[in-house]
């Protein structure tokens, strides 16, 4: 199948336009014609730091699109209206839970790129591209995905708003109702608002917390923030974070969701805890922080990582949807639209944080 992608071909540039051709179905993968795609942090992260030994790559993994073609074993209709999320094998313990978030094969089927081919699913001019991140590599207007991260979808929400329910949305979302889970009348601090955090202030909301606090140094955040719900905000480059925080809930936070990374802000998030407090961790950064061991001992808190929100995909997209339809997810607030010829545009808003969630449009 003769398609466009958005191809890496060097560490530290940007991924470029070219034609490719991707190939036929086999097995449980699915062949989609890709009608929007956003672009996440994530893509922006890896592709700075994507190991030379697996160029060229086509990142993208928040596709939305229509089912052009299947596998013998897939179960998915042709014609079908699709949202692409992560991978997983459906085989570990893990899976057969309902916890497929922390499949056991997750790094393999997500983050490697390949599908483990030495005549590779996509190819380019000059021979084979790894194009299996996240089970889909969709910067391309088609993506060869597998039945198992291929989420059917009705007709009642356009691609644009769907495509980011892959990946962003689910994970802010389900880290408030899934994984951090509120009750009624509770506080909720939130780290960084960027599409993750944003969507994470829209399920505190949901979730009926009574003070809702977003964190973040860019006004224009905050202020949409208060558009989606938070009750208060902080800028941490003016204000005390740890005092306003305390202050603002009554001597801290139930719970705080950090989508940064940043061990100093981690720090914070900690601090920021009231007694018995549960902090979440959503961000892709440093990889080691040092953290207030006694603090977290002498209050009893909860320190969790959280990986797509526990999302269960299958149910939990279509119900983002539902959400979506009451008009509970105004998610067109976080979204701006790039046609797919403007690719270079969208991915530099992306890296410079222009546009809250960049999505591209086929």
């Amino acid at each position: 199948m003769a398609a466009r992608a958005a191809v890496l071909s060097e560490v530290g540039a940007p991924p470029a336009l070219h034609d490719v051709q991707v190939r036929e179905p086999v097995g449980d993968e699915v062949l989609v014609r890709v009608q929007a795609v956003g672009i996440c942090h994530t893509d922006i992260s890896l592709a700075a730091r994507w190991p030379d030994k697996r160029m060229p790559m086509v990142f993208g993994h928040e596709g939305a699109g229509i089912v052009e073609a299947v596998g013998r074993t897939a179960t998915v209709r042709v014609g079908t209206r699709v949202v692409l999320t992560f991978n997983s094998c459906g085989q570990c313990t893990q899976c057969k839970a309902g916890e497929s978030a922390y499949c056991r094969q997750s790094t393999a089927l997500n983050m490697r790129g390949d599908r483990g081919e030495v005549s590779g699913s996509v190819r380019g001019e000059h021979g084979p591209i790894n194009g299996d991140f996240f089970g889909q590599s969709s910067f391309a207007t088609y993506a060869l995905a597998h039945q198992r991260n291929t989420v059917p979808m009705g007709n009642e929400i356009d691609m644009s708003v769907a495509a980011p329910l892959g990946c962003s949305v689910q994970t802010g979302v389900g880290s408030i109702l899934n994984a951090l889970r509120p009750v009624l009348g509770q506080s909720v601090v939130v780290f960084g608002v960027g599409a993750v955090g944003l969507s994470a202030v829209m399920g505190a909301r949901i979730a009926g917390a009574r003070i809702i606090v977003a964190v973040d140094p860019v006004a224009a955040r905050r202020a949409l923030a208060i558009e989606l719900g938070a009750t208060h905000t902080v800028d941490p480059a003016v204000d005390e974070v740890v005092s306003s925080l305390v202050d603002v809930t009554g001597g801290g936070a139930d719970h705080v969701l950090d989508t940064t990374a940043i061990p100093a802000v981690l720090a914070e998030a900690v601090a920021a805890l009231r007694s018995r407090g549960q902090l979440g961790i959503v961000g892709l950064g440093a990889p080691i922080a040092a953290l207030p061991v006694g603090l977290i001992m002498g209050r009893g808190l909860r320190i969790r990582g959280i990986v797509e929100g526990d999302s269960a995909p299958a149910t939990f997209i279509p119900e983002l949807i539902d959400l979506h339809k009451r008009g509970d997810l105004p998610l067109e607030k976080l979204i701006t639209t790039y046609d797919f010829a403007d690719f270079d545009n969208a991915w530099a808003a992306a890296r410079s944080g222009l546009a809250i969630k960049p999505v591209l449009t086929l």
